[in-house]
Order: structure tokens, then sequence, then C-alpha cells
């Protein structure tokens, strides 16, 4: 009976001891290249080390007030390479806040075929994509060539076309993509917080504001509208991008009279919504929807 209550009594202390440290977690990657299932032949090559801080993985999801700034003020934006950025639709794909490990980047641009612009020039930041976990950033036009209508269409009378059609467009295809890789939705952020997060590509200190310098040449109409985030008769696209950001939606119809228009659409309804119509590069009506 004794023995009994003995192994009972040693039984209850085993239960109630602090076993806490044989259940940790690690709430950061370690050092190094993170684990990535891509290899250099894939679609993006990452080169930043280390992962990303857990602590921030409560953190509320960007907002579309938050993207119209990032559009507004980063997107068109002028900066100087930290480092050499590579060429090609590969694009190098970055983790916020973690150090780039130099023998990746240097393994990208060699299979990338070299650099689309080396350290110390400056670039400009010329379109910026939203996606689930990342934000795309194209630096000079991006690496990717497009498709013009024009350089395709020959017309001849008796003659037969030239086989060799000059490139109209030299210095398209030539620039470098960026992917900022969050490893969860895209965090909620101001123009500070994405330029700080490239900070390790991008020098946005020296140079000027694109957006600032633009604006303050414009009519005093124009200036204060794109102040107040609204669009008005007279405005060009530029202009609109700016006081609004890249609509959600576009869409192109034709007047009785054979004219060709182009509406911005803001929002979605029953929310919100901004109707900015365009004739040619000219704003002739902005209709607003509650």
């Amino acid at each position: 009976m004794r023995a009994g209550s003995t192994l009972a009594l040693v039984a209850s202390f085993v239960l109630c001891a602090d076993v806490s440290g044989l259940y940790t977690t690690q709430s950061h990657f370690t050092n190094g290249l993170l684990p990535n299932s891509t290899s250099g032949s894939e679609a993006f090559r990452e080169v930043s080390s280390g992962g990303v801080d857990q602590s921030t993985a409560h953190h509320r999801e960007l907002t579309p007030e938050s993207r119209l700034l990032l559009i507004r003020y980063v997107d068109g934006e002028f900066a100087k390479t930290v480092v050499p950025l590579p060429r090609g639709k590969k694009g190098l794909k970055i983790v916020p806040g973690k150090p780039l490990d130099p023998n990746a980047l240097k393994d990208t641009i060699r299979l990338a075929g070299g650099p689309a612009a080396n350290s110390g020039e400056t670039v400009q930041i010329t379109k910026i994509e939203f996606r689930a976990h990342e934000i795309a950033i194209e630096i000079n036009g991006g690496p990717s060539k497009h498709f013009h209508l024009m350089d395709h269409l020959q017309v001849g009378v008796g003659t037969l076309p030239d086989a060799s059609p000059q490139n109209t467009h030299p210095n398209e295809g030539v620039g470098a993509a960026i992917i900022v890789d969050y490893r969860r939705p895209v965090p909620d952020m101001s123009p500070d917080d994405l330029k700080r997060d490239l900070s390790v590509l991008l020098d946005f200190t020296k140079q000027h504001s694109a957006t600032v310098n633009w604006v303050d040449s414009l009519p005093p109409e124009f200036q204060q509208a794109i102040k107040d985030n609204k669009a008005i008769v007279g405005m060009d696209h530029e202009m609109v991008v700016a006081a609004l950001g890249r609509p959600d939606k576009k869409v192109r119809e034709r007047t009785p009279e054979g004219d060709e228009t182009e509406d911005w659409i803001y929002g979605t309804p029953p929310g919100k919504t901004i109707f900015v119509t365009f004739l040619g590069d000219k704003v002739i009506r902005v209709k607003e929807f509650n």
C-alpha cells in the first residue's frame, strides 16, 4: 500500500513539472538563403537571407486607400541603385528587412545575362502590381517587350515587304523587375514603408520626388484637385493617376459621332464608385456614385 502511494506521488510530480521547454518554436528562419524550391532557371531567384518576422503576422492587410497612395507616391519615382539589378524576365525577389546574399545576387545576374542597371545608376519605377503576398515593381519599363500592332501591319502594292523591319522600340524590354515577397498577405503600409523595404536595392534619399516636382508645375486648379484626390475635367491621364491612382477597371465605348471614349472606373457598386471619362488624353466628364 505504501509503495503504491509513493508511485502515485511520483507520477503527480512528473505530470505537474514544467516541460514547456520541450515545445519551443522558432520565430525566424536560420541565416543564409531561405528554403526555396525554385532554381536559377525558374521564374524568380531569391537572393535575400533570413526569413519573415512572425511577430508581424497579425498586422492588417493593405487597404485600398494605402494602395492608391503607394501608386501615387512610389510609381514614377526615381532612385539610385545600391547594387546591380539583373536583366531578363526572371526578376529579383527580396524579403523585406533581410540582407542580400552577394553570391546569390552575382549568380542571378550571371544567369540573366548581365545587369539591367549597374550600381549607382539612376532608375525609375514605371509600374507597381499588387499580388496576394507580393508587390511586383518594374524598373525602367520592365524586362518584357510589348506587342505593338502597328509594327506588324504591312501595306504594299505590287512590292514585297521589307524582310527585316526596323526596331522602333530600341529601349523596350531592357529594364528590371523586383518582387517584394512578404510571405503573407501584403500588409498595410505607407509609401515610405515600401521605399524602406526596397532600400537594399534602391536609394530614394538623394533623389527629388518626381511626383512633387511635376505637380508643382501644373496649373493651380489641377494642383488643388490632385491634393484633394479628385479628378476634374481637363486633366490628362497622368494627372488622374496622380490624383486617384490607377483605375480598378477600364471600359472603352464609341459615341454616336464615332468618337472613342474610355471610362476609368474606381470602386465597385454599390459602394462609392467614380467614373472618369476620357476623350483622347483629356477628361471630359467625372461622375461619382455613392
